[in-house]
């Protein structure tokens, strides 16, 4: 331990002004449902997941998979479109809008994250902004995806990525953090 002063007093931390969309005894119900109900539900139980989802404010297209190991923090700020994918392990920590277009992949174990905290805050406040991820977008595995960002529709992000700037349409990305590396190959007839 060194004798510096802390830069942060997290004794002044102030999360007052955030608005997490529901009552305290609404969410309480949600995350019993999530702990208690989607980890009992079979993998083919996806519609039951759906319904879940659906009940609790989520916008979910038809057709859309949801593994029973996904976790949702506010599902009423949650839009899934048609025919997405959701793995296994697939956090979306949705203190903000999160938008996933259609036929989308969310792979096991990533992480979309729409908090942070102000580094420059002596109070640590936090912050959030919105994640949007367009139609036909892969997220590999164990992904992580910041506030704020923007994944062009068609675009593949590698596993193992930290994707923490907005990405193009139509690119493969990789790396941390994620960078674009060549435009992802058209299929003949689509």
């Amino acid at each position: 331990m060194t004798d510096h002063q802390p830069f942060v007093d997290l004794r002044k931390y102030d999360q007052s002004w955030f608005d997490r969309g529901r009552s305290g005894w609404y969410i309480l119900l949600w995350w019993l449902v999530q702990a208690i109900a989607f980890p009992l539900t079979p993998h083919f139980a996806s519609n039951l997941r759906c319904f879940c989802l659906r009940l609790f404010g989520a916008k979910i297209g038809k057709s859309v998979l949801i593994r029973p190991t996904a976790r949702f923090t506010y599902p009423w700020k949650v839009t899934i479109g048609d025919y997405s994918w959701i793995g296994d392990d697939v956090v979306l920590y949705s203190l903000d809008e999160i938008i996933i277009g259609e036929h989308c992949v969310i792979s096991q174990k990533s992480y979309l994250c729409t908090g942070s905290h102000d580094i420059k805050d002596p109070a640590f406040g936090l912050k959030t902004q919105s994640i949007t991820i367009e139609n036909g977008v892969w997220v590999a595995a164990d992904c992580f995806v910041g506030p704020g960002v923007q994944i062009g529709a068609n675009a593949v992000i590698g596993a193992r990525s930290s994707v923490f700037t907005s990405i193009p349409f139509g690119q493969v990305c990789w790396g941390n953090p994620c960078r674009p590396q060549y435009p992802r190959p058209v299929i003949a007839g689509e």
